[in-house]
């Protein structure tokens, strides 16, 4: 279903050719807001930013037109450990798309004047996450738990940090920390291999390599944290969360299910049928597991009246008791396999999500599972697996507490 190839500076190719009229590609990099400098608290995401904003041979307006001039859209993300770019159109443009993301990539040439206007954009963009508790929560648990560590700086960054960036700075950041080997250019469309290959060689592979030289700093100091803080706010926000394991242990599927058990997507999860259908006493309310390269962090977030809160807590706490303390019987097991492999194969239909999904695995396991491998593995988790997870991650003695009230 995949098909990969290696540029001689580093950068790795993966493709599956669907029969679509419309395309995606784009380019992965290993390289996130923990990968900063003391000295670069939010540098990487505006660099993401400045990427649009002029090349060599573009300004700013130019850039943005090149795809939505033929119906076609680029966009981009930073996280903790990634950059992505991306692109979506009819797939007769694919070399349109790739040129461009090579341009903005490797060509972009920071003038002054834009980095300042964007700085005022991301200013506003902090100052949205400030008036919306429910998404700043998140930010603010991670930097609760990861003190002192670069996984727990805000993405944003912040108004004093970002002042101070120059296009040196942001030039310098790129040659550091962009590094060839730590890039994977990802591809669904109806393209041969061969031209892909050609394309990828003619924009890509004449960059430079830049391999990488330093190691990330290991996140290895676990703390319990409870805070609360007052925030004015009609409803409480709260997160409660625990350290979890890393991409690489094998423990992550079972987690992944039990976290879908919890307080998935789907309705009928235990909590949402105990805090909202049965009692009434939260909207909302979600269990999330991020994995890392070293570490990881599964929460569970709801959102409810304050006075409901502590109540809402004991809940949460005598679910994880029921799930330590007995085994799923085959029936629930089942149900709950087939519930999260139809939620996989849902979004494995969604070729933009795929591309993403696909370019990361490859990013960091260097393979992609086809989606009968995954289902593979879902139904392989076992009950007896799901119970030592649930006993490693569940302890409530564990779980740090942050709240908005």
């Amino acid at each position: 279903m995949y098909k990969t190839a290696l540029l001689d500076n580093g950068i790795r190719i993966i493709h599956k050719c669907v029969d679509s009229d419309v395309a995606h590609c784009g380019i992965i990099i290993n390289t996130g807001t923990r990968d900063e400098s003391d000295n670069q608290f939010g540098i990487a995401h505006l660099t993401e930013h400045m990427l649009f904003k002029g090349t060599k041979k573009r300004r700013a307006f130019h850039v943005l037109s090149r795809m939505e001039d033929v119906g076609g859209e680029i966009d981009a993300y930073t996280t903790k450990e990634e950059t992505c770019i991306s692109a979506s159109f009819l797939h007769e443009f694919y070399e349109r798309a790739m040129e461009l993301i090579s341009d903005v990539l490797f060509n972009s040439t920071f003038p002054d004047k834009e980095i300042e206007k964007e700085k005022e954009v991301i200013i506003d963009e902090i100052n949205s996450y400030k008036d919306s508790p429910a998404e700043l929560v998140f930010d603010d648990f991670e930097d609760l738990i990861y003190p002192n560590h670069p996984l727990g700086r805000n993405i944003l960054g912040d108004k004093k940090s970002l002042l101070k960036y120059n296009g040196t700075n942001i030039k310098d950041f790129i040659s550091e920390k962009y590094n060839t080997d730590q890039m994977v250019f990802c591809s669904i469309g109806n393209i041969k291999f061969d031209k892909l290959i050609r394309l990828s060689n003619k924009y890509f592979g004449v960059i430079e390599a830049n391999y990488r030289k330093y190691n990330r700093r290991i996140f290895n100091t676990p703390i319990v944290e409870n805070k609360r803080v007052r925030k004015n706010t009609h409803q409480a926000h709260a997160i409660l969360g625990t350290y979890a394991y890393s991409f690489n242990d094998s423990k992550r599927l079972p987690l992944f299910l039990l976290s879908n058990i919890l307080a998935g997507p789907g309705m009928n999860s235990r909590l949402n049928m105990l805090l909202r259908e049965k009692r009434g006493i939260s909207y909302n309310i979600e269990s999330n597991y991020s994995p890392y390269e070293d570490t990881g962090n599964f929460n569970i977030y709801f959102g409810s009246d304050k006075e409901n809160i502590d109540y809402a807590i004991e809940l949460i706490f005598k679910e994880f008791e029921l799930l330590k303390s007995k085994k799923l019987g085959p029936l629930q097991l089942a149900k709950a396999k087939k519930q999260l492999i139809g939620q996989i194969a849902i979004g494995s239909e969604i070729h933009s999500n795929m591309l993403l999904t696909m370019g990361k695995s490859y990013l960091i396991y260097n393979q992609v599972e086809t989606l009968k491998q995954t289902i593979g593995k879902v139904e392989s988790v076992s009950a007896e697996q799901l119970l030592e997870v649930a006993n490693e991650i569940l302890e409530r003695e564990k779980f740090s507490s942050l709240i908005y009230y």
